[in-house]
């Protein structure tokens, strides 16, 4: 997976935009201003995206590229190293995982709001 495969597939989810709250290198896209995913803009080494606990313990043991969140909460995110060891199918598949948890997470108003776009 490349850096604008992983942008338009951020981008492409309801209500996401993307931010540059760090500083002009770290990409971040939220859904209705909450993050769901992160990366550096100039290398693409790796990604960050919120986990269920549990599943992100599962991840971190199955996939040696799945890491804990670096500078995030190490219970609620991953750092996936984007070395082509992990299918791009299942990087999506994390990166929905991700826009969902944080959607659900999200007062009910916010929720249907997203419904309306």
């Amino acid at each position: 997976m490349n850096l604008e495969f992983f942008r338009s597939h951020c981008l492409s989810k309801p209500g996401v935009t993307e931010e540059f709250p760090f500083d002009e290198n770290t990409l971040v896209f939220k859904v209705l201003g909450k993050m769901f995913a992160l990366t550096d803009l100039d290398q693409f080494e790796s990604i960050n995206l919120k986990c269920h606990p549990e599943k992100a313990i599962l991840l971190r043991e199955q996939y040696d590229a799945v890491r804990p969140g670096y500078h995030m909460n190490k219970r609620h995110w991953n750092t996936i190293l984007m070395d082509g060891s992990v299918s791009d199918r299942e990087v999506r598949a994390w990166i929905d995982d991700s826009y969902a948890l944080v959607v659900a997470s999200l007062p009910r108003s916010k929720r249907l709001e997203l419904e309306d776009l």
